[in-house]
């Protein structure tokens, strides 16, 4: 459990997150230079109350929930952290004939674990991604049930829940990359915040402020944006699906072990 500074501020001494490209940071850099991401977001805001936090991000793109528990949940426990961020899930309810509740009993199966070891726990819910893709409406009633799973399974176990869900704000096309599955960068800002306000650090209270307004745009460029991402995105995506292969093969970790943040 995390000691309590001057403030009564939460001081954690080793983060570690656990999850698939949205807390690899994907959307927030390249592989280039690197992907940041709302984790190492996160760490450097944990790292502004201690500076000497460890912190290690044991997440690789394209896995799903099973994949995650079986994979990162071992290593994790190993380190030893006192505080944990266990996000996934996404990448199972994008797959037809997803069976929410067995993926919800892989997160419960990791709460458990993480929590039992001494670790606080922290998760998030997903947005409503009919208003993110139209394209992908279908999907929505799954998220809702596995948000729905999430927020009962973390209360059985004590985790905190960055409930980002319901705050209109996690629509706003200006939070998401051009692929709409990653946040951009501002995204993946406002989950740093989310997360934070979440584990009780101070001076986050707002991270759900709306943006300002876009201009509206006629139904004939919706379509045409539409159309643009179903097949610069959309038709990649399902092909991959269709070979059996995933964004994540091959790839590791990119920070395996605890390691102190930088300013």
């Amino acid at each position: 459990m995390a000691e309590r500074g001057q403030r009564g501020t939460p001081r954690y001494a080793r983060y570690v997150a656990l999850g698939d490209s949205q807390t690899e940071g994907i959307g927030d850099g390249d592989d280039l230079r690197g992907h940041r991401g709302w984790a190492d977001r996160l760490a450097d805001l944990l790292a502004a109350e201690n500076p000497d936090l460890r912190y290690a991000n044991l997440a690789v793109r394209g896995r799903l929930a099973g994949q995650v528990r079986a994979e990162q949940l071992g290593p994790a426990l190993a380190l030893r952290p006192d505080l944990v961020t266990v996000v996934a899930g996404a990448n199972d309810v994008l797959r037809p004939g997803c069976d929410v509740a067995a993926v919800v009993a892989d997160l419960d199966a990791m709460f458990a674990a993480l929590t039992g070891a001494g670790a606080t726990v922290a998760t998030l819910t997903f947005p409503d991604v009919a208003k993110i893709a139209p394209l992908a409406r279908r999907l929505a009633p799954r998220i809702d049930e596995l948000n729905a799973y999430i927020r009962e399974s973390a209360a059985t176990h004590g985790v905190l829940v960055a409930d980002s869900a319901p705050h209109p704000v996690t629509t706003d096309p200006r939070i998401w990359s051009a692929d709409r599955l990653h946040a951009s960068p501002l995204g993946h800002q406002r989950i740093a915040e989310c997360a934070a306000h979440a584990i009780g650090l101070p001076g986050h209270e707002d991270w759900a402020a709306p943006l300002p307004p876009l201009p509206a745009r006629g139904p004939v460029r919706r379509a045409a944006a539409e159309a643009r991402w179903a097949g610069t995105f959309l038709g990649p995506w399902a092909l991959r699906r269709l070979r059996g292969r995933s964004s994540g093969d091959g790839r590791t970790a990119k920070r395996p072990e605890l390691v102190r943040v930088l300013p």
